[in-house]
């Protein structure tokens, strides 16, 4: 039987869905990308929010609470006045880089064919 054949193949809890689930938002990507490429593994809320144009201080909020609860980054908080707030790769937030990192760099390869498509009706590009 060839992979992808089997029932348990298509579970709600198979491998393949859970990591689509995982990046079902944008931003958990991107903000992966970000501080991998960006950031060498570590930023400041701030400077995350400086990095990703278009992502409100209320969704990098939430899309950084999530990823915390997931494992893929932790949150460190320095004292100082006001605290400063750090979010920095977890090994398991590394391990979820690769497979993003590909999908970056096909779609930079592959510009064109991103071109070709129809854009959706509540799409920003234009």
């Amino acid at each position: 039987m060839q992979p992808g054949t089997s029932d348990d193949d298509w579970r709600e809890d198979c491998a393949p869905r859970r990591v689509l689930e995982l990046f079902a938002t944008k931003w958990t990507s991107m903000v992966l990308h970000t501080l991998h490429a960006r950031h060498d593994g570590n930023a400041r809320t701030g400077v995350l929010l400086r990095s990703l144009p278009g992502i409100s201080k209320k969704m990098l909020t939430q899309t950084v609470r999530d990823m915390e609860a997931s494992g893929l980054i932790s949150r460190h908080v320095q004292s100082a006045i006001p605290p400063m707030v750090e979010y920095r790769l977890t090994d398991l937030g590394r391990r979820f880089v690769e497979p993003v990192e590909l999908l970056y760099g096909w779609g930079r390869n592959n510009a064109d064919a991103l071109d070709q498509l129809v854009p959706r009706p509540n799409s920003r590009r234009s």
